[in-house]
């Protein structure tokens, strides 16, 4: 069978064409990558979609969405689309559509994912369990958090708003970059702190306790370039800042969800590959008291596959198309 797999997310659209064989995706197509500020809808990216594929695109299809599928208005966290559950088939020309979490996509595709597109990051090496929880979580332009539940009745995939904990400081400069986005924000989540965005709020604060001016406008494109190449040594140290916050997150989601296992994905995930295994992710992970030597012993690996989203709403439709 072939469906149309899409990602959903804050800043891009992702669709490709996937193949599947009973629960498997064999295949997926070359992926095309939309921003979603250049379309006015989910509607408008799928017509874009079409034209590139040069043809009618099937009539199944599996979308996984940046935000929680709670209501029949889906309403995304961090852009401006809205999806309605109860018309979204009819909208796209679909017989059916499974709508999915991002983060319950990219469950799926741990599930599937080839063994060698898993990376150890620190803990033991081994590879994942065949029982017990794995908990998932990534920056991008948030923070997705997810779990696969491993039993001898097979894996069951949660979903869930994990990256919308409360941000917990773990020093001074936290306690600095917790009021500053005080000033901003009510009420201070990780996804704050642990996100494209983040890493813009993480360097000025450190430019205001090194005392250094700071540029008037600030790109946070050019940010991150700047801090994963090491051209602007401050960008770097925010850098190195963010993936200690990410650590100290991704340890207080394993002890939460009682985790056997963790996996680091996200937008950001596989272009932090290089970074996280040097950085002070592994010490800030296992920082957690008396339950350092349980955090000790989880292995914590980085899917490199390029695009888990789309192979994971693949892999959930293949699992159950129904909605």
């Amino acid at each position: 069978m072939e469906i149309v797999a899409a990602d959903i997310g804050g800043t891009h659209a992702r669709f490709a064409l996937a193949q599947l064989d009973g629960a498997q995706v064999v295949s997926l197509s070359e992926p095309l990558t939309l921003k979603t500020a250049a379309h006015p809808s989910l509607a408008s990216a799928w017509d874009a979609f079409m034209q590139y594929c040069g043809r009618s695109l099937p009539r199944n299809a599996a979308i996984a969405v940046a935000a929680p599928l709670t209501e029949q208005v889906v309403r995304m966290t961090n852009n401006p689309w809205t999806l309605d559950r109860r018309t979204l088939a009819q909208t796209l020309g679909l017989d059916r559509c499974r709508l999915i979490n991002d983060f319950g996509a990219v469950g799926h595709a741990v599930t599937q994912v080839d063994p060698a597109q898993l990376r150890r990051l620190c803990g033991p090496a081994r590879a994942l369990p065949a029982r017990g929880v794995i908990s998932i979580i990534g920056p991008g332009t948030g923070l997705g958090v997810g779990q696969i539940l491993r039993s001898a009745q097979g894996d069951t995939v949660v979903e869930c708003e994990g990256g919308h904990v409360s941000f917990a400081p773990a020093d001074a400069i936290d306690d600095a970059i917790l009021a500053s986005l005080r000033l901003q924000h009510a009420r201070v989540s990780a996804e704050r702190v642990i996100s494209g965005p983040g890493l813009l709020t993480i360097y000025r604060v450190l430019a205001e306790k090194a005392g250094l001016t700071q540029p008037a406008t600030l790109d946070e494109r050019v940010l991150w370039q700047s801090a994963l190449d090491g051209s602007d040594v401050l960008a770097h140290a925010a850098l190195e800042r963010f993936c200690q916050c990410l650590g100290s997150v991704a340890g207080d989601i394993a002890l939460a969800q009682g985790a056997a296992a963790v996996v680091v994905a996200g937008g950001l995930g596989r272009r932090l590959a290089k970074v996280l295994p040097g950085s002070g992710f592994a010490a800030r992970f296992t920082a957690k008291g008396r339950m350092a030597p349980m955090l000790e012993q989880l292995p914590v690996h980085l899917i490199l596959h390029p695009e888990p989203g789309l192979l994971g709403a693949a892999a959930a439709f293949a699992k159950d198309p129904l909605p």
